[in-house]
């Protein structure tokens, strides 16, 4: 799917619910079946290369605000981004969309719904880099998605349940393909909509005038080549939007130019 168009990944869950693991083999994937540069990004780089040091709260907003740049200066790029983040407010995910809709681009929010118990156990199998009253906050301050339309997971993924990674990310990948492909042909059939409305108009405006330019006897004479000149006016407009006052006025000077009408 060469020509398709990019799109944003957000990416929801607890720490240490295997959020990386997912984004780096989404990512192999993504390259694969979608033929696009794919880019991760990580606030946890970015932590650590900003301040070098361990988990400080403080140090978050100015993190997120790098991560929301990256974000948007790799879509604006025509990367597919995945945004490896917790997301667990929706003010996060709401930050994400703004970019996405900005850009005019699709956002797809993923869950990986790992459980509070095994986030906890992972953490502390490496090493504990995160302490588990800080992995407790952020469950208990976890927004479901509940609160907003446009803020419900595209898929769920729970590696409990779903132990073929691979398999569910092709299949995710087949699901990402036939949403923008609808979202294009449905680009495509309002703008075809457009551009019949923009002919009706102009065939109604033009029409009128003629005909009450034909009232004057001095007219009749040129009918035909009037009405010629009608139709070559109406096939020789690309109007993107109408605007009746211009249409009518161009279409009396086009008159007057050819047929000094």
């Amino acid at each position: 799917m060469k020509d398709n168009l990019n799109f944003l990944i957000i990416l929801v869950g607890l720490p240490a619910c295997g959020k990386s693991t997912f984004a780096f083999k989404l990512k192999k994937v993504f390259k694969l079946n979608f033929q696009k540069k794919v880019k991760i990004i990580d606030p946890d780089i970015i932590r650590n290369k900003t301040f070098q040091r361990s988990f400080n709260f403080r140090d978050e907003p100015q993190i997120r605000e790098k991560n929301l740049k990256l974000v948007k200066r790799y879509l604006n790029k025509g990367y597919i981004v995945i945004s490896d983040d917790l997301n667990y407010y929706s003010s996060m995910r709401h930050d994400l969309k703004i970019i996405a809709d900005s850009l005019n681009i699709k956002f797809y929010i993923i869950h990986i719904s790992t459980a509070l118990k095994l986030c906890l156990k992972r953490n502390r199998e490496r090493g504990k880099p995160i302490p588990d009253e800080v992995i407790i906050n952020i469950y208990n301050k976890f927004d479901t998605f509940n609160k907003y339309k446009w803020d419900t997971p595209f898929e769920t993924y729970d590696s409990t349940l779903i132990p073929d990674i691979f398999q569910f990310l092709e299949i995710l990948s087949i699901k990402i393909k036939k949403d923008l492909q609808e979202q294009k042909n449905s680009k495509e059939l309002i703008q075809k909509k457009l551009t019949i409305s923009i002919r009706e108009g102009l065939d109604l405006i033009t029409r009128k005038y003629v005909g009450e330019l034909l009232k004057n006897p001095n007219y009749r004479s040129s009918k035909k080549a009037i009405l010629e000149y009608r139709k070559l006016f109406i096939k020789s407009r690309s109007d993107i939007e109408f605007d009746a006052k211009r249409v009518l006025d161009d279409f009396k000077l086009y008159l007057d130019k050819n047929l000094k009408v």
